[in-house]
C-alpha cells in the first residue's frame, strides 16, 4: 500500500511512525525544510510540498492509495492556506489520480461552535463560533464533495490534542494560579495522540467514510480539569470570575459514540494528567 501523508507536524510524524512497521511505503510532506531530516526516519521519501502546489502534489500523488491530509495552521492567520487551499487543490488532484481510492482528514470539533455544553453529534448542524472555524466547516464540505464510488472520504472531528511532548501540563500550565474568565462550567473535549494514531488506522484498515468525531469520554468541565491537572502537579488553582464572560468559543459535549460503534475502541478514554 501507498500512502501519501500531507502535513507531517505532531499528528502526522506520529502516523508515519506506525505505519513504519507496516508493509507499506510511506511519503510524508512538510513546509518546514528543517524537519525532513526527522522525516526521513519514519517515510521512505520526504517533500517539501505547499498544499496549494498543484504541480508538486500531482508528481506526489502518482500511483498512491491513500492520504491522510492532516495540515495545521501556523498561526491564526494562515488556516485559509493551511486548510482551504490545501483542501481545493488536493481535490482537483485527486480527480486527475484514479489509484487515490481513500482521503482521511484530521478536522477539528471547533466546527459545532459554542452550544451551551449540549450534546452534539455527526447529524448535528456545524455553528462555527469564528473565522477560522468557518474555514474548517469549509473545507470539510470540499473534502466531502469529492466523495464517490471511486473515492471514499473520512472526516475526522478531533478533539483537543495532547500526548507525548505536548502534556496537558506543558499546555495548561500557564493558568495555574491565576483568574480566568466565567465560571468553568464550559466542556472540554480532548483526544490522545495514541488514539488518533489508533482511530487513523481503524479509519484506513475498515476503509470508514463520513464524518466521525474523535473526543475521549471524558467530557470535564474547565474547573474541574484544571483543578484535577494542577492538583496532580502541585500547582496552585484557577480562581474564577463569573462577572466576566468567558472566552472560549466552543462550549459543547461531543458524543464519540459513531466511532465506537463503528468498532474504536479508545485506548485512553479517560484523561491523563501526568
Amino acid at each position: 500500500m501507498n500512502i501519501t501523508i500531507i502535513g507531517c507536524g505532531y499528528v502526522g510524524y506520529a502516523v508515519a511512525q506506525h505505519w513504519q512497521k507496516m508493509p507499506f511505503t510511506i511519503t510524508a510532506t512538510t513546509t518546514t525544510p528543517e524537519r525532513v531530516p526527522l522525516l526521513q526516519a519514519v517515510a521512505q521519501r520526504v517533500a517539501i510540498v505547499k498544499g496549494s502546489d498543484r504541480e508538486a502534489l500531482k508528481s506526489i500523488l502518482q500511483n498512491q492509495d491513500v492520504i491522510l491530509l492532516s495540515v495545521g495552521a501556523k498561526g491564526a492567520d494562515n488556516y485559509e492556506e493551511a486548510y482551504l487551499h490545501t483542501a481545493q487543490t488536493l481535490i482537483d488532484v485527486i480527480k486527475q489520480t484514479p489509484t487515490v481510492r481513500h482521503l482521511i482528514y484530521t478536522g477539528s470539533y471547533s466546527v459545532y461552535g459554542d452550544r451551551n455544553g449540549d450534546w452534539v453529534d455527526e447529524e448535528s448542524s456545524v455553528e462555527p463560533a469564528n473565522k477560522n472555524g468557518e474555514i474548517l466547516r469549509d473545507t470539510e464540505q470540499i473534502l466531502l464533495s469529492a466523495s464517490d464510488e471511486n473515492l471514499r472520504v473520512c472526516i475526522l472531528r478531533l478533539g483537543g490534542i495532547y500526548g507525548p511532548g505536548r502534556e496537558l501540563i506543558e499546555l495548561l500550565d500557564r493558568f495555574a494560579g491565576t483568574t480566568r474568565p466565567g465560571n468553568g462550567e464550559d466542556v472540554t473535549n480532548w483526544i490522545h495522540l495514541g488514539d488518533i494514531v489508533g482511530a487513523i488506522d481503524f479509519a484506513r484498515e475498515h476503509q470508514l467514510q463520513g464524518i466521525y468525531n474523535l473526543v475521549d469520554d471524558a467530557h470535564l468541565i474547565s474547573w474541574e480539569l484544571y483543578d484535577r491537572l494542577y492538583e496532580a502537579h502541585n500547582l496552585p488553582k484557577v480562581t474564577w470570575d463569573s462577572s466576566q464572560q468567558s472566552k472560549r468559543p466552543y462550549n459543547a459535549t461531543v458524543s464519540n459514540k459513531k466511532i465506537k460503534e463503528a468498532g474504536y475502541k479508545l485506548i485512553h478514554p479517560d484523561m491523563i494528567f501526568k
